[in-house]
């Protein structure tokens, strides 16, 4: 699914094949119109471009966590990019001039391939354990390991920049 480029560099061990030393289980799965890694969004802003809404399914032992989120307008939604490899740790990314370590993108491609989506909540059905969302950029079936609510007053930055550029 992933090919190596000229100018990366693989981890002598991949991580996948390694012991795990943490515990995290899959909470549900996301449910989303994208079938195939070309069809997918690269990123929330071209997800929420495609106007394709999509929900997460909680698993029914961690529905009674989804009580009072409600009151979020926004939440994170943390998930297990589980066809991503993980023994990519120099990336050439196809629009970049030169190698980037992977830390310093947003790949799906590394070492423990968690993804980061913040989406406008649009309706919670708790007792189905369905949370739908105005867009996604990951895979139908993408693993979830956790949700949390987004708060603007402590998870955003309007100063915020990328290697000397504004992101905004």
């Amino acid at each position: 699914m992933f090919e190596t480029r000229e100018g990366e560099t693989l981890l002598a061990a991949d991580p996948a094949e390694l012991r795990p030393d943490g515990h995290v289980v899959f909470i549900g799965r996301i449910v989303s119109p994208w079938a195939s890694r070309e069809d997918c969004p690269k990123n929330m802003r071209a997800a929420r471009e495609s106007r394709r809404a999509a929900t997460v399914v909680i698993d029914e032992p961690y529905r009674p966590g989804l009580q009072n989120l409600e009151r979020a307008s926004h939440v994170v939604i943390l998930s297990w990019l589980h066809h991503a490899p993980r023994n990519l740790i120099v990336q050439k990314p196809r629009h970049a001039a030169e190698p980037k370590g992977v830390f310093s993108l947003r790949s799906p491609a590394r070492p423990n391939p968690v993804g980061l989506h913040v989406a406008k909540l649009v309706v919670l059905d708790i007792e189905a354990g369905r949370i739908g969302i105005d867009a996604i950029d990951v895979l139908d079936g993408t693993p979830v390991i956790d949700i949390k609510p987004y708060y603007a007053s402590t998870d955003a930055f309007p100063e915020a920049t990328i290697a000397g550029r504004d992101e905004k």
